[in-house]
Parts: structure tokens; C-alpha cells; sequence
């Protein structure tokens, strides 16, 4: 038996109060059927969860944790002989965990099994001071919800978080839509390497992920197994749906919605129970999850943690909390350009496609963006409270605070209605600010980084093995953030990619594209710190190249007009990062200078 498996099975053993010094030879197969036919006996059953009567959720799964039986259940456990529970741990350590391996000879041909996790690291790791991380995730926040009309007023605390400690100012998205997105900050993989490219369909939304096989390569996975607490709250894949799906592999907690775009009136998964929620104020999505939040770090206050909130907010339709339903009466949408500008000669053939606005559209763009900054203010409460709370149980200065956005956002940029999915400024580039040990306060970090780096940068600051049989696309952020004042800059990549797929119009889709908001034919496109360059699919040769040093608005495509040279030199880099594959592969891609 390895060392890590002895120590799982001794530290379960004095957790249950028993002394052991190895795990019994006990058959794997017969000690965790024994506790599976304990359950049934004591009148647990399949399918039994919306019940609190769950063979695996409500009664396997705490025994093997070596807790009481969880708030739902609705019976008692039943008493398990704490050498057996050892041996079946020992055995196989993901046995009754959420995605963990339940064979029918050992599980007596209960529930589905899960997806066995690709690797197992040695769990006295986490004996270790490792740092907590707390990762909120905002939908649809773009950068100028962070501007300078709006510094103070609707979201102070990531103001201050900006103040305390590194803010990203080249930080990029590998597709600028949600689920994709998600995937990619989910398994450090870029959009080619998960094969999720839009939000349903069968290269898109929560189906498509699992079809992949990308549940057992996320961050969650690698960090719970050495041996963080994890938790997954809001908004996860696109095609979720609480009633139907339990919580994935990798999770410790999960209060999950499915559509919680209108803030109320929404079903949660909690760990496998449905909960429904209404109309009154305290049922404010945004709010219910920070509460779960705050709940989960105070029960975990002996770390290591990784807490996700993934906030609803600010996406259509932009539901503010009631209490900020009337602030900033008087916000308007700037009106600087690249608002309102109108395609020129050169312009992409989409692009050229889109009217100009009306007086109603911008009145209409007005109102959406009020509420846009009224629904923030509840994100920034939260990452408030969060922080105090912190100060509070003296873990501040043992926790990363992340905040980021899966995607930007565009109202009114290039006549566009609001919508996102372009290769363009206002879509791609989102904000990510990170506060935590080591890492300076007041610091920006010009190196292009992207979304593909959070998953890679999560493991190295837990100590855990990159997830999955291939390690991530991406690259850990961990020196860039620990680089000191005047110190020399790590080498780094010379572009990002972005890849998108044009979605079909599918009425179930809250991403669906409206009338002229912007829905481009498919593209892959690398952003530099000079330029932007894209290839569509259709089009055939329809290409794009701004100059950013020039043109840092994006208003003028000279594409046509590139030296040959430059133009195949772009195409090669562009091409080498769509054909990437894995750490090494893609980081000798991304160090091309195009």
C-alpha cells in the first residue's frame, strides 16, 4: 500500500476514534459493499436524494467523510465498523464522494458511478499552512463598469482591492461567451482542447464539458484531493440544471442555480437537495450565495479552502438588489468612440451589416447600463464582507482574493447593440485583481496573461499536481504575483488566442445574440500587446489586423493593406496556437512574435 493511501486511511481511522497502523486486509470490494448494504439495510435507497434517503449522497458519502449525517437526510446512518470504513478508503479514497468511482461489485450496484479522477497526491500535504482562495466570478463584467466616472461609487471594495493588491491590465478571455469561457478557467484548456465552443448544442454548455471529459481535469479535483475543502456556488455551465444534475467531481460543497439570470424565483442545488427560493428581498440570488459563502469559510476556518462564487450579476437582465434599484439616476453610457462609430470600407463584413443607433436604442442602452452598475454593488458588498470576515478569524493574510469576469460586454461600441462574442477590446479584455500573500499592493502586471492561467495558477498556490492525464494550456500567474518591486520579469508569452464558435439561435440560450448586438461567423484571432488579428471563416479571406499603437480604439482594418510577410507571419502564429496541445506545446506558441 502507497505511503498516501495509508495516511487517508489512518487520519479517516482517528477521525472515527479508532487506532490503527495500516488499513485492514480487509477486500477492497467487500468493505465498501459492507457500508453500502449498511445504508440500504437502514432503509437508504437509489434515487432517493430530493428525499434525504440517498444510498451515496446521504449516507455513503458521510460515512466515508467520517461526519454525522448530512441536514436532508431524513434517517439516521447506520453504524459502520470504523476498520471497514478504513480499508475501503484505503482501497479507493474517492468511494462515495461526488464523481468518485462506485464499480457495481463494490457499490452493490447502486448509483451511477461518477468519473474516477486522474490522479491521487499524498494527502498529508495538507497538513501544511496552504493558502485559502476565494475566487468570485462575475458574468458578463466589462472593464468599464471599473471606470473612472464610477471609481468609488458602485464597487469601492474592488477599488480597494486594486489598492491592496495587483491589478492584470492585459488580461484576456480564450472566447467571449460564457460557457467556453468557463471551461477554459475550469481546466486551464483552451476552447479546441475542451471542445466547448458555445453554450448548448454538441460543442457547447454543461453536455458538451462532460462529453469532453473535462470533469476529472479541473482545478477542483486536483485541489480537493490534496486536500482543500472545496465549494462551487452561482452560476457553474451553461445547461446545469439543479434538479436534474448533481454536484460533479471535485466539490466538497455545491449550491449551484441553474437560471439565475432574474435573481429570484430560482431552484439551488444544495449538495443534492433542490431548494427553491422566491420574490422577497432576501432571496436576491447575489446575496443568498455571499451568505453560503461566508458560511463555508466559517466552517472551514481550519483550511485549506477554495471557495468559488460565481455571481449571476451583472447579465441581462441586470437585476439590481432592491435596495440599489434606484442609484445613480443620472448615469449615462459614455459616449466617447468607439460608441456609435460606423464601419468604414475596410470594415469586417459582419460589422459593415449593423445600423446605426437610434435615439431608442440609447435610451434603452442608458437604463441597461444604470442597472448594470446597480447590480455590481451587490458583488462588491459581498467581496467586502468576505474580506472582513477574513480580518476577522486572522486569515487575511493566509488568503488569495480573485476577481475576474468570464467575459467583457459591448453597448453601443461600433453601433453594436449590447451583447458580447466579437474578438473586439470591449469583449475580450476583462478585468482580473488579486489580493494574497507575497502580493504587492497598488502593482499593474502588463504581461498578457488569460483565462487559461487561473486553473494552473490555483494548483501551484495549493501545492497540488497540475489536473487531469495532460496538464493545462495555460501557465501559472504565481510569478508574476510574487515578483517584487523592481525585479526582473519572469519570460513570458507574446500573445493570447481567442476562438469562437457562431452559436445557432437556440431560444434557450440567454447568450443568444439580438438583433444586431453583434454575432459573428466563427474566427480564431491572437491578441498582442500591439495589435489584434483575426481570420473568420466566412467570408472566405476575411480577415482583420488593428494596430493597437496606432489605432487603440480599433476603428481602422488594414488587414488588406499588411506586407505579405507580416501577413503570413501573423497567419503562422495564429495557426501554431490553434493547433496547440498541452503546457509546453502552447506556452512555445504563445512566445511567437507575430
Amino acid at each position: 500500500m502507497s505511503h498516501s493511501l495509508r495516511f487517508v486511511g489512518a487520519l479517516l481511522a482517528l477521525l472515527l476514534g479508532v487506532t490503527v497502523t495500516a488499513a485492514p486486509a480487509i477486500a477492497a470490494e467487500k468493505s465498501c459493499q459492507q457500508i453500502t448494504r449498511a445504508c440500504k439495510d437502514a432503509g437508504f435507497s437509489a434515487g432517493a436524494n430530493k428525499d434525504g434517503k440517498g444510498v451515496m449522497a446521504d449516507c455513503v458519502r458521510p460515512i466515508m467523510q467520517g461526519g454525522a449525517a448530512p441536514a436532508k437526510a431524513s434517517l439516521p446512518l447506520p453504524t459502520v465498523d470504523p476498520k471497514v470504513v478504513a480499508a475501503c478508503v484505503a482501497a479507493n479514497p474517492q468511494f462515495g464522494q461526488p464523481g468518485g468511482k462506485h464499480n457495481a461489485a463494490s457499490a452493490g450496484g447502486t448509483e451511477t458511478a461518477g468519473i474516477q479522477p486522474a490522479q491521487t497526491v499524498d494527502a498529508s500535504a495538507a497538513a501544511g499552512n496552504r493558502p485559502n482562495i476565494v475566487f468570485i466570478l462575475a458574468d458578463d463584467f466589462s472593464r468599464n463598469l471599473l471606470s473612472d466616472a464610477m471609481i468609488g461609487k458602485s464597487m469601492p471594495n474592488v477599488m480597494a482591492m486594486q489598492a491592496d493588491g495587483a491589478n492584470f491590465a492585459n488580461y484576456f478571455v480564450t472566447d467571449s461567451l460564457c460557457c467556453p469561457s468557463r471551461s477554459s478557467i475550469f481546466t486551464g484548456k483552451l476552447p479546441h482542447d475542451t471542445g466547448v465552443f458555445k453554450n448548448s448544442g454538441p460543442d457547447g454548455g454543461f453536455k458538451a464539458f462532460n462529453d469532453h471529459g473535462n470533469q476529472p481535469a479541473t482545478f477542483a479535483v486536483a485541489l480537493q484531493q490534496a486536500g482543500y475543502k472545496t465549494a462551487m456556488m452561482g452560476k457553474y455551465l451553461n445547461g446545469y440544471e439543479p434538479g436534474k444534475d448533481g454536484p460533479p467531481v471535485g466539490w466538497s460543497e455545491w449550491d449551484v442555480a441553474g437560471n439565475g439570470y432574474p435573481q429570484f424565483n430560482y431552484d439551488l442545488n444544495e449538495d443534492g437537495k433542490v431548494v427553491h427560493f422566491g420574490k422577497d428581498p432576501q432571496d436576491y440570488l447575489t446575496d443568498v450565495v455571499a451568505g453560503l459563502g461566508e458560511d463555508f469559510i466559517k466552517k472551514n476556518a481550519g483550511g485549506p479552502f477554495f471557495l468559488e462564487i460565481a455571481t449571476f450579476a451583472p447579465h441581462a437582465p441586470y437585476v439590481p438588489a432592491p435596495r440599489n434599484a434606484n442609484d445613480f439616476p443620472t448615469l449615462a453610457y459614455d459616449r466617447a468612440a468607439p460608441y456609435g462609430a460606423r464601419p468604414d470600407a475596410t470594415a469586417s463584413q459582419w460589422l459593415k451589416q449593423i445600423p446605426a443607433l437610434t435615439a431608442a436604442d440609447e435610451a434603452k442602452m442608458d437604463k441597461s447600463f444604470r442597472m448594470r452598475n446597480q447590480s455590481v454593488e451587490a458583488i462588491d458588498k459581498m467581496i467586502g464582507d468576505i474580506r472582513a470576515l477574513l480580518k476577522s478569524l486572522n486569515l487575511d493574510n493566509n488568503t488569495y482574493i480573485v476577481f475576474s469576469s468570464d467575459n467583457g460586454y459591448h453597448m453601443g461600441e461600433y453601433s453594436l447593440r449590447p451583447g458580447k462574442m466579437t474578438p473586439l477590446e470591449t469583449d475580450i479584455h476583462v478585468p482580473l485583481i488579486v489580493v494574497g500573500p507575497g502580493v504587492g499592493g497598488g502593482r499593474t502586471i502588463e504581461q498578457i496573461s488569460e483565462n487559461i492561467d487561473l486553473c494552473p495558477t490555483f494548483t501551484e498556490l495549493g501545492g497540488a499536481p497540475q489536473p487531469g492525464t495532460t496538464k493545462p494550456d495555460g501557465h501559472s500567474l504565481v510569478a508574476l504575483l510574487h515578483a517584487g518591486a523592481g525585479a526582473a520579469p519572469p519570460a513570458w508569452r507574446q500573445l493570447a488566442l481567442v476562438e469562437h464558435h457562431h452559436p445557432p439561435k437556440d431560444p434557450t440560450d440567454p447568450d443568444v445574440a439580438e438583433p444586431n448586438s453583434g454575432n459573428p461567423p466563427s474566427y480564431e484571432a491572437i491578441r498582442t500587446s500591439g495589435g489584434l488579428y483575426v481570420e473568420y471563416k466566412a467570408p472566405e479571406n476575411d480577415a482583420a489586423y488593428y494596430d493597437l499603437k496606432t489605432d487603440p480604439l480599433e476603428l481602422k482594418n488594414i488587414a488588406a493593406s499588411l506586407d505579405p510577410a507580416r501577413r503570413n507571419k501573423l497567419h503562422a502564429a495564429l495557426m501554431a496556437n490553434a493547433n496547440c496541445h498541452g503546457a509546453d506545446a502552447c506556452w512555445t506558441a504563445q512566445a511567437m512574435v507575430p
